[in-house]
């Protein structure tokens, strides 16, 4: 399906082999898709799987973890489907820290449609419609989800992919809402573009431009200019939604009679 380069497969690889050594179920595992490359992912899987509507895989995924806490739930999305079109349901899900694992393939740009630039296109650079540099910042997703209250971000890369396994087993085991986001420059409309004119291009930028966390919190501000990091940013224990949802319930039982 996907273009030579593209980074959706060695993720989905990672997914498949995470669900397998977590013991995870085909019946018990709901995989949620939206529309747009990383939509595909869903005709490679014998999993439950809906494919949803562009920007509102989240929605439609917060619906069946309310309807049924017992699956496995797991959200695959774009950069477009996460924070550009869907942004609100993204700030809600993550406000809400229901118990879903959101992995977001950001490849810069609405890859199937043309090559656009999207929310998370970095500033100044180039896309089939901002030939001049975009003159706009790019969306920090993983900035996105620590602030509006995930209880696990991670952000990995294709050139990354022992680490991308492991970010994705710890989101998938984490209470609440999970964030991975991988970096993976779109080859065909945004690498030819952007000095990324082959896959070696694309995996040597990541590999040049990904510091580990550590490394990476160790440099002054102006030294992380054009650099990235890679591995886990956000690992905290707040009570998801449906833990909140049921002292709620408790409260109430006990409080039945009373004004």
């Amino acid at each position: 399906m996907w273009c030579s380069g593209c980074g959706i497969g060695v993720m989905l690889g990672a997914l498949l082999r995470s669900f397998e050594e977590l013991g995870y179920e085909r019946e018990d595992t709901v995989v949620v898709t939206g529309i747009g490359c990383t939509g595909k992912s869903d005709d490679y899987l014998i999993t439950h799987a809906l494919h949803t509507t562009h920007g509102r895989a989240l929605a439609y995924a917060t619906g069946i973890k309310a309807f049924n806490p017992r699956l496995h739930v797991v959200v695959l999305m774009g950069d477009g489907d996460s924070v550009t079109i869907g942004g609100n349901h993204f700030l809600h899900a993550a406000r809400r820290n229901i118990d879903l694992t959101a992995i977001i393939i950001n490849n810069f740009n609405f890859g199937m449609t043309g090559g656009q630039f999207s929310g998370t296109t970095p500033g100044g650079m180039f896309s089939q419609t901002c030939i001049y540099g975009n003159p706009e910042r790019g969306i920090d997703i993983c900035a996105l989800a620590e602030v509006a209250g995930a209880n696990y971000v991670a952000r990995a890369t294709p050139y990354h992919v022992w680490e991308m396994k492991t970010n994705i087993k710890e989101a998938l085991g984490k209470k609440g809402f999970s964030v991975v986001e991988v970096y993976s420059p779109c080859p065909t409309n945004f690498g030819r573009h952007n000095n990324m004119k082959s896959t070696p291009d694309m995996l040597h930028w990541l590999r040049d431009k990904g510091l580990s966390v550590e490394e990476y919190n160790t440099r002054k501000p102006a030294e992380r200019e054009g650099y990235f990091a890679v591995g886990k940013l956000v690992d905290r224990d707040e009570p998801d939604f449906n833990e909140r949802y049921d002292q709620i319930r408790t409260i109430a039982r006990k409080s039945q009679g009373r004004c």
